[in-house]
């Protein structure tokens, strides 16, 4: 028995392939940043977004 990760699909059109990006976003008042990770569907565009975690001394 293996474990393999499951698929990722897109929840719209089930398209199985993705474009990754890279974005960051900061705060509104500017103290923390988020840096995510968005899968682009190559069928319709949809965008899913991952996010790990923020930091308070994130100043890039």
């Amino acid at each position: 028995m293996t474990n393999q990760a499951p698929s990722l699909t897109c929840p719209l059109c089930s398209c199985p392939q993705f474009q990754q990006e890279e974005a960051r976003s900061d705060s509104r008042w500017g103290f923390t940043s988020h840096r995510m990770t968005l899968l682009v569907c190559q069928n319709c565009r949809y965008v899913l977004h991952f996010y790990d975690k923020n930091s308070i001394f994130d100043f890039d």
